[in-house]
């Protein structure tokens, strides 16, 4: 009995072990699918996506762009963030794959990401595998989470082209390096203090109607992927008084530093 007894506990512990291990893997692919935007007119990209990027999400990351399905989207926060995405294929597909950042959402046929024709043909170890890929339309594949990098680019506030100075400001940010969410925003005007604490409006936008005047700071509550440990990241003055509709201002830092 005793002997019994220390056999299910040691089984019991191995278990604990098991999970532990396999249910904290940080860098898991998910298996999934994944198609390629099909129109001409949608090759690199819909200008018009869910994120509200604009042609900006035409050219990010070489065009190598993606729709994501809701899980990924999350009703907005999955906007700039990256993938690895490797087909399943070992005949056609290359060990490496393509890295994509989220522009828009979209899914369909059970797939979690809809690329860029341009993306989805790097998942092929030449072009013929491309070729034959691309005929498939639709591939199993495995996908995880990896670090956005931008080099020698700081984080960037796009001003919004529907925003107007000074009754409502609407602003993206670009070039979100690192794997971190950005999942609330305060814009304070420096001299007073005043601050409005913004939530995700719709896709990558936050919006203020009435924001504080003068010189904007902006305060970020990132959230990392992984631990979901979170932080508040200052910059000053990174918006001016007389901001424009369109303009890009540098924050000065990246998240990922």
């Amino acid at each position: 009995m005793a002997a019994s007894s220390s056999w299910i506990r040691n089984f019991l512990i191995l278990l604990v072990l098991v999970h532990r291990v396999f249910g904290a893997c940080k860098n898991c692919y998910t298996v999934s699918r994944a198609s390629y935007y099909g129109t001409v007119t949608n090759d690199l990209g819909s200008p018009n996506g869910s994120c509200g990027y604009g042609s900006f999400g035409q050219s990010l990351n070489g065009g190598d762009v993606s729709a994501a399905s809701s899980k990924l989207y999350r009703s907005g926060m999955g906007c700039g963030a990256c993938y690895q995405v490797r087909c399943g294929n070992e005949d056609l597909c290359s060990d490496d794959g393509v890295k994509v950042v989220v522009t828009d959402m979209g899914e369909g046929d059970g797939t979690d990401l809809i690329m860029t024709r341009h993306a989805f043909s790097q998942l092929g170890l030449d072009q013929s595998s491309s070729d034959q890929l691309l005929a498939m339309g639709t591939v199993t594949v495995l996908y995880r989470r990896v670090s956005c990098v931008y080099t020698g680019k700081n984080l960037m506030v796009k001003i919004d082209e529907s925003s107007n100075n000074p009754s409502y400001l609407a602003f993206l940010f670009y070039y979100q390096a690192g794997s971190k969410d950005i999942s609330a925003v305060n814009v304070c005007e420096t001299r007073n203090l005043e601050c409005k604490l913004r939530t995700q409006t719709r896709g990558a936008l936050w919006e203020v109607v009435i924001p504080p005047k003068g010189s904007l700071s902006i305060r970020l509550l990132v959230t990392d992927s992984d631990s979901g440990q979170e932080q508040w990241i200052t910059f000053a003055n990174v918006i001016p008084t007389n901001w424009q509709p369109g303009a890009l201002y540098d924050s000065g830092i990246q998240l990922d530093s």
